[in-house]
């Protein structure tokens, strides 16, 4: 995967150091996962005084910057095919997290041009595809609100944050703040853990999670709230239902459990399922199902297969925080299907089990949860016993209540 190539047209280009030496950030940028360049307009300059700013026409205070300097070095900058332009300017759009994560998946060059002085030539205007503001407020120049825009979107790229899950589940992403998070002691100073995160339920604490999340958001962002609420409901009418299609394949190996539906089954030859966590290629379809129904990606994002955390993991614990991450979303499973193709071992004694224990992680009732077992005739990879496969299909439907 190429670098994300970041270009700033600054009168400050030595602002923009400081970013090397940042955390994840400057270890993005020494891994080659994003590169830096910056664009000086005075070095553009046609004048022997490297003149980049004049006095505005109509009178007024300030001095307003060129365009001639600013369109030179915008011009002097490699163009990739995927680029996007954006103007720092207290005019542009707030920005927002649903942004940056645009901005990283999108496209791999953002061309920051920084404004300066009392503003800038109008015309400088035509050459962003965005104008893009911090906030209510104005600064000296948009150095600070590009340095925070580079901060936002190189951290979303992949591999610069250990945790794919971790950026999906924090605050702004899906319109909500993130919950409360607690570590060692479980009690300071009179000041307790929840005991439900210390009770090893990991559906309860998912719900624990998603319910703080939607009180923290009430009581503090009630802005974000309303928003929520309103994409919860779908006040407009549109999208009442969203269907996700989830498929999943594992080879049979030996010396490995045969897991389905969160069941330990025994096949005949003495084989198991090879692959993520156990493995269970039931629940890894209808996870993905899931996922997919919100436009989420799949498993392999939010519980990498190279993290240790995720290796020999029980699925159905995957699965809830998978519904609980939906709920979060403001949606709710209405009913889920599956259809898993094996030739061995027989299925159908185990599914009202499978049934029950997938429903019962989903906070369902086993009539919303459908399986269905069928061969594939001796044809192709699981009818010659290579594998075993899933397709799964979910139907979600916006919620408006909290989870507690």
């Amino acid at each position: 995967m190429s670098a994300m190539r970041l270009d700033v047209v600054s009168l400050a280009p030595e602002s923009f150091a400081p970013l090397a030496s940042l955390g994840v950030i400057g270890r993005a940028f020494s891994a080659g996962i994003a590169e830096l360049h910056t664009h000086n307009p005075r070095d553009h300059a046609s004048d022997r005084y490297r003149k980049v700013d004049d006095q505005p026409y109509g009178g007024g205070a300030g001095m307003v910057l060129k365009p001639e300097p600013v369109f030179a070095a915008f011009e002097a900058i490699p163009v990739l095919e995927r680029r996007r332009v954006l103007l720092l300017s207290p005019q542009g759009q707030p920005l927002r997290q649903g942004d940056l994560q645009r901005w990283a998946r999108e496209h791999d060059q953002l061309v920051l041009l920084c404004g300066h002085y009392e503003g800038f030539d109008e015309r400088i205007r035509i050459l962003a595809d965005e104008e893009v503001s911090l906030g209510d407020f104005v600064l000296t120049g948009g150095e600070l609100a590009a340095m925070v825009l580079i901060n936002g979107v190189v951290r979303l790229l992949p591999g610069t944050v250990g945790s794919a899950a971790s950026l999906v589940e924090e605050s702004h992403s899906g319109l909500l703040l993130e919950h409360p998070h607690y570590t060692r002691p479980a009690e300071f100073r009179g000041l307790a853990v929840p005991e439900v995160l210390r009770s090893g339920d990991h559906g309860a604490i998912a719900r624990w999670r998603a319910g703080r999340q939607q009180e923290r958001t009430r009581l503090r962002r009630p802005d974000l709230y309303q928003r929520w609420l309103q994409t919860a409901n779908r006040q407009d009418g549109s999208m009442q239902m969203r269907i996700g299609n989830g498929y999943d394949i594992h080879r049979l190996v030996p010396g490995r459990p045969l897991i389905l539906g969160g069941l330990t089954l025994e096949h005949p030859a003495g084989l198991g399922l090879d692959g993520h966590s156990d493995a269970d290629v039931l629940v890894h379809a209808l996870m993905d199902a899931l996922l997919g129904a919100l436009s989420l990606g799949d498993i392999g994002q939010h519980f990498p297969p190279d993290d240790e955390r995720w290796r020999g993991a029980d699925s159905l614990v995957l699965l809830e925080q998978v519904v609980a991450l939906v709920q979060a979303r403001g949606w709710r499973v209405v009913n889920v299907d599956t259809v898993v193709i094996a030739e061995r071992p027989k299925l159908r004694p185990h599914i009202a089990a499978m049934r029950a224990a997938i429903a019962r992680r989903m906070g369902l009732d086993p009539d919303q949860v459908g399986i269905k077992a069928t061969t594939n005739e001796t044809l192709g990879p699981t009818g010659r016993e290579e594998g075993i496969a899933c397709h799964a299909v979910a139907l979600l439907e916006p919620c408006g209540g909290g989870n507690g």
